[in-house]
């Protein structure tokens, strides 16, 4: 069991490091103040591999582990966790096509993928289907060369701004196993976007419920068989739930390391806040829980390298603890700065709104106690 970095692995968090430091920290308040969809900076970060980091590298993706990306995700996040997000979520849609797209369909949308030309979204919730995912109503009726949908995604990142769209539709009958996976591009006819949502946080990145109305999509945007595409959803959605758990690590790390300092030169009482024992308590409950979810999320990250048979169980715990610990981090590190935690002066709100989706999306944590119930109990 090792738990050190190779050099390449350290190599490329520094890279993201760097990179987070220089072109995103700075930037990210005004993102948010703004909702600013930051297309340039975004396209610097796919300059660096980070836009298809588990991508095969014949399509222009950096062939890297689930493990290199959990490094990458979390420190883009310190940055701005808001737009590390919208990376991770291009990054599961193109692993989606790279993973089960035929030779033809990653030749056609991968290269400007990886290269953010593109940028791609990934279109699982409905109105009437959240986390009962399998329930979903969008459907996709064979006309001749095409398929004709129609339906409403919800909640999508990147709705109305991505070029690409990931659908799961319903090609057969209720269930799991009568959906297919489309690929939907922007400008097929009866496509449209529903208003831009006005959002707690994720303000760096647009959300709008994705329309289809007699949409017209060539059989050949097909990926997969029919009725493969709940199974390629959750797939995706196993990388999907460690990348947004890396955010919320990189999240926590961030407001951990302000509160720290704060401590260190705030006075109350005649005293530094760093002398407060019961504030020294509270440094030392948030650091473990900051380590206590990087090794979770790096272990099921390893068992996804290894297509291991807990895998699916291991992404579920790491991310259902790591997404609470992480959050609790910063909202101890708002307490510790008091009133001025609570200004938008200080990052830790900015935050603290970022992360409480996290427990949300790629499955509710109470969703993801449900999978390792399951799969405890066998059933």
């Amino acid at each position: 069991m090792e738990f050190g970095l190779s050099e390449e692995q350290n190599a490329i968090r520094e890279t993201a490091r760097a990179f987070a430091a220089d072109r995103m920290t700075p930037f990210a308040a005004e993102w948010d103040e703004n909702c600013v969809f930051p297309v340039e900076a975004l396209r610097e970060a796919a300059a660096l591999g980070f836009a298809g980091v588990y991508v095969r590298d014949d399509v222009g993706g950096s062939n890297l582990s689930r493990l290199d990306a959990a490094l990458i995700f979390e420190e883009l996040a310190v940055g701005c966790t808001s737009t590390a997000a919208y990376i991770s979520i291009h990054n599961m849609a193109s692993w989606m096509i790279d993973s089960f797209g035929n030779p033809e369909q990653r030749r056609k949308w991968l290269p400007d993928l990886t290269s953010m030309k593109n940028f791609v979204s990934y279109c699982l919730t409905e109105p009437g289907s959240g986390s009962d995912a399998a329930a979903l109503k969008t459907r996709a009726v064979r006309d001749g060369d095409d398929y004709v949908l129609n339906g409403t995604k919800a909640f999508i990142s990147g709705g109305g701004v991505s070029d690409v769209y990931v659908c799961m539709v319903r090609t057969g009958g209720e269930g799991a196993k009568g959906i297919s996976t489309f690929v939907v591009e922007r400008g097929a006819p009866g496509l449209s976007f529903g208003k831009k949502e006005k959002k707690l946080g994720w303000n760096s990145q647009p959300t709008a419920m994705v329309i289809f109305e007699d949409c017209r999509v060539p059989a050949a945007n097909r990926i997969g068989e029919e009725g493969d595409g709940f199974k390629i959803a959750m797939k995706g959605l196993d990388g999907g739930r460690l990348n947004i758990a890396a955010c919320s690590i990189g999240a926590a790390r961030a407001c951990f390391e302000s509160a720290r300092a704060h401590m260190g030169v705030r006075s109350q009482f005649g005293k530094k806040l760093a002398e407060f024992q019961a504030l020294q308590f509270r440094l030392a409950d948030m650091a473990s829980d900051i380590e206590a979810s990087r090794l979770m999320i790096h272990r099921a990250a390893s068992l996804v390298d290894k297509d291991a048979a807990e895998a699916t169980m291991h992404c579920a715990m790491a991310k259902r603890f790591a997404t609470d610990a992480c959050f609790q981090v910063c909202d101890e590190a708002l307490q510790i700065f008091g009133g001025y935690g609570y200004l938008k002066d200080y990052p830790v709100e900015r935050y603290l709104r970022d992360t409480r989706v996290h427990r949300i999306l790629e499955g509710t944590n109470e969703i993801m106690r449900l999978i390792v119930a399951r799969r405890l109990l066998g059933l």
